[in-house]
């Protein structure tokens, strides 16, 4: 008897909805801001972390630099930045990336890094020094910094704090329940305290916080988040949807839906945030510029 080997049917995957499509990456600006990115060896979590609007982002000259290499130390369940061992602190990273600044001509430039849990202080000192390199070489550029947890160390947060940012931003991602696969080595409250511990330090100083839906949260523990984030004094809030950068990342539960995100976002205004930046392609550092200008920076 002759076997017939049959192939399994393969699922094409369902088309992307129109709100969920993103400008491809094109044109002058993109081109010079890679160019002038490699030329200073320098990193952007557009690139690293496989953001969908680096086409819309980069066509109006605004990146997101990434201190401290490119190498996370830890494994998030989400996040597409390569883990591993990282090369030694470069601590004249600072100054190229103030030259980059300068040379884009930046009035809003937004400053993250991986986690270095290798060297908790180094990592602050380096924030600390890229906003001070950046008012030098740029003066007039306002500094918004996206900063790991420090593992909840107060001296490295004081360290960034001080330096004076005209924004603070500590994401917390997703909700308690889904720490445990989704923020590999963060904790719920330890970001919580950061960012409350940031405004006891500066109480004029503007904080900021994203998350992402589509984890597999539910509607009432997002919603608590936001209250938790409104109670110590976050200022901006940035909601997006979670896209599945491989299959060696979680996967997405569900889409949300325009009109969810419209609904999250009236329900968060309600709680006392300054902003709130809420929809289908928002990431922490989406219109930053105009976040900003939206709490009379």
């Amino acid at each position: 008897m002759e076997l017939v080997q049959i192939e399994p049917v393969r699922k094409a995957p369902a088309p992307k909805p129109d709100w969920l499509k993103a400008r491809a990456p094109v044109g002058e600006n993109y081109h010079e801001l890679k160019r002038l990115a490699r030329g200073l060896g320098l990193n952007t979590v557009c690139e690293s972390a496989h953001c969908p609007n680096i086409g819309e982002c980069w066509h109006h000259r605004t990146a997101t630099f990434m201190l401290l290499g490119n190498i996370c130390t830890r494994r998030c369940g989400f996040c597409a930045v390569p883990k591993g061992k990282p090369e030694p602190i470069d601590f004249d990273e600072p100054r190229r990336v103030a030259e980059a600044v300068a040379q884009l001509g930046l009035e809003f430039a937004v400053i993250t890094s991986v986690d270095r849990d290798d060297d908790l202080m180094g990592g602050a000192r380096i924030f600390a020094s890229v906003i001070e390199e950046i008012r030098k070489q740029a003066p007039g550029c306002r500094v918004e910094v996206l900063i790991p947890d420090f593992r909840g160390d107060l001296d490295c947060i004081r360290t960034v704090v001080e330096a004076r940012p005209a924004i603070l931003n500590h994401n917390t991602e997703t909700v308690p329940r889904l720490y445990p696969s989704a923020r590999a080595g963060a904790r719920y409250e330890r970001t919580l305290e950061l960012l409350r511990y940031a405004k006891e330090i500066h109480p004029a100083g503007v904080t900021k916080s994203g998350v992402m839906v589509g984890l597999g949260e539910e509607t009432h523990e997002m919603l608590q988040v936001f209250r938790d984030l409104a109670a110590v004094g976050c200022d901006i809030l940035t909601v997006g949807q979670y896209l599945r950068p491989s299959r060696d990342h979680l996967p997405m539960s569900r889409l949300y839906t325009p009109h969810e995100f419209a609904e999250l976002k009236a329900e968060a205004l309600t709680m006392g945030f300054k902003h709130v930046e809420a929809g289908p392609l928002v990431r922490s550092s989406y219109h930053a510029h105009e976040q900003a200008a939206s709490t009379g920076l």
